[in-house]
């Protein structure tokens, strides 16, 4: 039976480079004040990589006095695209200044996100939505230095209605429907895009969107889109881009076109809105900067500073297709 490798040591490393475990730490930990001959930083250096030598996490953690270690407290929601694509982009953003992200399902199992971040020795924990002032407490019990929402405000979801609307107003649209998700737990943030749709139509003296609810399935779908030209409404702001790929197909089951019969706009610009027939138009956001903008403030929190600048809002913007 093959005995399980054991794990490499700062020992180790100090006998094969032939120097005490001290100037071992003080090498690979960077110790300030101290002067290590560049010869024996470069035997030291040498010696840990030929080795594989990895610092332990939680020594790591206890010189520094946090670990490096963020855990991001995920909704029960769909991962979508869009969701999938901003984790990567905070993941990349977090390690550039040597954090590591954990996920945390809520509602996958049933452990509590303070017990889960006792359990990862998390310093930092971020959420999709504003943590109550019990949760608060619990997590920074549970070890957290810094806890914090993602910028996902209502006031962000309905500038997304707002410029699905009023792109749609643009291009001479006067009676304008919304497709709500079939999904309820993402009916709230529908709701607040939706909000934000009936507020442009308002300010341009226009009657409240025809809002109905469009599931996944082609003959709802349908449905939907007989039932909003019967009410003459020639432009559709869909929740998100699945929806409106959805609201496409009911198009196309009708044997109508879009955007000639029913002009479609989407959100999040998913990998198949390019793809869609006709290619959708949506309303994209710049993960890479939200992202970039919120692991900074992490990272201001835990060394107790001011980050550089406000964390980004999601600075939306419309990417226009054949669809409208």
């Amino acid at each position: 039976m093959t005995r399980p490798a054991r794990r490499i040591t700062s020992t180790d490393v100090a006998r094969a480079a032939g120097v005490s475990r001290t100037t071992v730490s003080v090498v690979l930990n960077d110790a300030p004040g101290q002067s290590i001959p560049e010869e024996t930083r470069r035997r030291v250096m040498e010696a840990a990589e030929r080795l594989g030598y990895r610092p332990h996490a939680w020594a790591r953690a206890l010189r520094a006095g946090r670990s490096d270690v963020a855990l991001l407290a995920v909704p029960d929601l769909p991962i979508g695209s869009s969701i999938s694509r901003f984790i990567e982009e905070l993941a990349t953003a977090l390690a550039a200044f040597n954090l590591t992200l954990v996920t945390h399902l809520e509602g996958a199992h049933g452990r509590s996100l303070p017990d889960v971040c006792a359990s990862v020795g998390a310093s930092a924990v971020i959420g999709f939505y504003p943590f109550d002032a019990d949760t608060v407490q619990a997590l920074r019990r549970a070890g957290a230095t810094v806890v914090l929402p993602l910028p996902y405000e209502d006031s962000s979801m309905q500038q997304v209605g707002r410029m699905q609307a009023g792109h749609l107003i643009s291009r001479g649209h006067r009676r304008i429907g919304y497709a709500l998700t079939a999904d309820a737990a993402l009916r709230p943030m529908a709701d607040d895009r939706l909000r934000g749709v009936a507020g442009a139509c308002a300010q341009a003296g226009l009657e409240p969107p025809v809002a109905l609810t469009v599931g996944l399935q082609v003959p709802e779908a349908a449905q939907a889109v007989r039932r909003w030209t019967e009410q003459s409404v020639t432009g559709v702001c869909a929740f998100n881009d699945d929806t409106a790929i959805a609201v496409l197909a009911g198009i196309h089951e009708q044997g109508l076109r879009s955007p000639t019969d029913l002009a479609v706009i989407g959100a999040d610009d998913i990998p198949t809105a390019q793809v869609a027939i006709p290619p959708l138009t949506t309303v994209v956001f710049d993960l890479h900067e939200i992202a970039r903008d919120h692991a900074e403030s992490v990272v201001a929190g835990l060394s107790g500073t001011q980050p550089r600048s406000t964390p980004a809002s999601f600075n939306p913007r419309v990417i226009q297709r054949a669809s409208t």
